[in-house]
């Protein structure tokens, strides 16, 4: 397959011809803009914006970023609000990184507010995952691009070594060895937020990581191994950290569910994935070994979030919600690999399942917002982050509209790139919104076919892009929500992410994608009941006791995060014995040397019934290879 990864935004580069032969859209919009004020006055005598029934024309916008303004671009088409909005979503990201950035007022360098607004909601922090999600981008765009600006490789500098500096700030998780790199956000000066928060929040070591890694990857490449050494211990604290605790419970992307994430699954396995290959580069082979094996099991559990029954991705193990979420979108698009193919184990954006999912996901939100009344059945709507949403009213996100629009045009450039797609009986649904009578099986580019069902899904995804168009104001600028009634911004103004899924977006939709990972060939080893093998390492024993009485037909089991607990399915769960009773007491061999959270249960044979200990969970480190540990634990009551 051929693919073209130059991403010609931030400055610097210029498409290649076959980028644009599918489209009329000029990527010169996302070059290197100097002066920014004239761009946007161009932009604002070209958009007529409406209110009520009175028509009128923008002559001139003042300053970096005007005030929010009630009116809207109305975008004729996708093509029209990216050669429009391109260049602004670039000046609102750097806007927003210190210490130079408009809106970063206060900010160390290389640190990403995450939006400047301070109250309903204050964003005036630094989240791990947003900054490490917006870098990724800049460092794509500085690696790939033929014309490197030096302005963005001294941004990625400061990055890397803010980011060394904040692993060593104590912080409410810990320290640097005690969980702390597990806090979700800081100060924009480097310190930590004491405040009540939901922490911690998993992913944004493995993301961090992964910005990293990239980078000195580009470095190694360049023959600059010294510069790469630097960066190798900040890296391989995270890596280590994802390597121990990656099958613990934590908070999910919206820092409001406590479980396991499908979204922090997947990257901290992409995560492990490359920095296995760096540490072999780097001749660290033991550390290649370890990285390794965690990524086969963190790939074994993310085949877990997948609901057979229902055809969608559970995004979250616990909430109570039905786990259709963005989470499981972002997580196709953010761990897309154009080598990888249509592959569903590690759910590549045109898999049947992450398609299937996609419908799924999309269809969840066609009635529940006002704005989204009056679209038929296979055209574009705003989407939001789940359909049970109440945050700000329960609104459409900018950033999730693109991801579903991201997600389209990367299994578009793979289909175009293998020459063919295919229809399983998980992805035929998808495939029937767009052409009702069509049936499972391969299909070559040169069919009539896949002509149809390729123009029908471009225009499908387009139209997500429209959408986010018709409700961006004159201004270009991208809150974090627009209202689900009438369309205005509302939430966080400004938000750096949702300026990075745009650039994302609108690459993708030029048909530039990422380059490779390590998802290529990727396989996970099944049972004879098609369950999942992980790959333990070395193992250790634990003895666990603990006191419960109980009633004639029940009987105590032990479930967690770990396989040989049966990844908190009570079907899994391991049964206790109670020849000591009250004491309930059995032996296990776990993997050596990681930290695991568990629970018990009791089951009643009778009734069928399952009935859970109170939170907290149970924490464990295990003993190292060979040794032996006797845990004793109080039933939380």
């Amino acid at each position: 397959m051929s693919f073209t990864t130059e991403r010609p935004f931030l400055g610097g580069g210029y498409p290649q011809a076959s980028i644009l032969k599918k489209t009329a859209v000029s990527l010169t919009y996302l070059l290197g803009i100097v002066t920014f004020i004239p761009i946007v006055g161009q932009l604002a005598n070209a958009v007529h914006t409406s209110t009520g029934s009175n028509i009128r024309r923008h002559s001139s916008l003042s300053g970096m970023m005007m005030s929010y303004s009630q009116t809207y671009m109305l975008s004729s088409s996708a093509n029209d609000y990216i050669q429009r909005e391109g260049p602004l979503a670039r000046t609102g990201l750097l806007a927003n990184i210190g210490p130079k950035g408009s809106q970063a007022s206060g900010a160390k360098p290389g640190i990403v507010v995450a939006s400047p607004s301070t109250s309903n909601p204050d964003y005036l922090y630094s989240w791990t995952r947003d900054s490490a999600l917006v870098f990724k981008t800049i460092v794509d765009h500085y690696i790939s691009s033929s014309h490197k600006n030096v302005s963005l490789r001294v941004l990625i500098d400061d990055y890397a070594h803010a980011q060394t500096q904040l692993q060593e700030v104590g912080n409410p998780s810990g320290n640097i060895t005690t969980g702390g790199l597990g806090e979700p956000k800081f100060n924009i000066d480097l310190t930590a937020f004491e405040g009540s928060w939901g922490r911690p929040q998993r992913d944004g070591p493995a993301l961090r990581a992964i910005t990293l890694i990239t980078y000195v990857n580009w470095l190694l490449d360049n023959s600059n191994t010294s510069h790469a050494n630097t960066l190798w211990p900040t890296i391989q604290l995270d890596l280590d950290y994802v390597a121990n605790d990656w099958n613990k419970t934590g908070f999910d992307l919206w820092e409001e569910v406590s479980s396991s994430s499908f979204w922090t699954t997947a990257s901290q396995h992409r995560a492990l994935r490359q920095g296995a290959a760096l540490a072999k580069s780097l001749g660290k082979e033991d550390l290649n070994e370890k990285y390794n094996i965690q990524a086969d099991n963190a790939l074994c559990f993310l085949q877990s979030y997948w609901n057979p029954d229902a055809s969608y991705v559970t995004s979250n193990t616990g909430g109570g919600r039905s786990g259709i979420d963005a989470n499981s979108v972002l997580t196709s698009i953010h761990t897309f690999d154009p080598s990888a193919g249509c592959d569903a184990i590690t759910f590549q954006p045109c898999s049947d399942k992450a398609l299937s999912n996609l419908k799924v996901y999309v269809d969840s939100f066609r009635s529940i917002y006002a704005i989204n009344q009056g679209f038929a059945e296979n055209e574009a709507v705003a989407t939001g982050r789940y359909p049970e949403d109440v945050y700000m009213g329960g609104n459409p996100w900018y950033l999730a509209t693109f991801a579903v629009a991201e997600q389209l045009y990367e299994s578009l450039s793979v289909w175009d790139a293998q020459g063919s797609l295919q229809i399983t009986s998980i992805s035929l649904p998808f495939f029937q919104q767009f052409s009702s009578d069509v049936q499972t099986g391969d299909y070559k580019s040169n069919t009539e076919t896949y002509d149809k069902l390729t123009s029908e899904i471009r225009a499908f995804a387009d139209g997500f892009i429209a959408i986010n168009g018709r409700y961006t104001p004159d201004n270009g600028s991208l809150a974090e929500q627009y209202n689900k009634d009438d369309g205005k911004p509302t939430s966080a103004r400004d938000l750096t992410w949702s300026y990075a899924s745009a650039i994302t977006a609108f690459l993708a939709h030029d048909g530039i994608v990422a380059s490779p990972w390590g998802a290529q060939g990727l396989q996970i080893q099944t049972d004879s009941d098609g369950h999942c093998i992980a790959n333990p390492g070395p193992m250790s024993e634990i003895v666990f006791k603990v006191e419960k009485d109980t009633v004639y037909g029940e009987n105590v089991f032990i479930t967690g995060s770990i396989g040989q607990l049966g990844n908190w399915d009570p079907a899994h769960a391991v049964k206790l014995d109670p020849k000591s009773y009250p004491y309930w007491s059995v032996e296990i061999e776990v993997p050596a040397s990681i930290s695991f959270s568990y629970k018990y249960i009791i089951q009643n044979q009778n009734s069928g019934s399952v009935a859970w200990e109170n939170d907290p969970n149970h924490e464990l480190q295990s003993s190292s290879e060979g040794q032996s540990m006797v845990v004793t634990d109080t039933w939380h009551n």
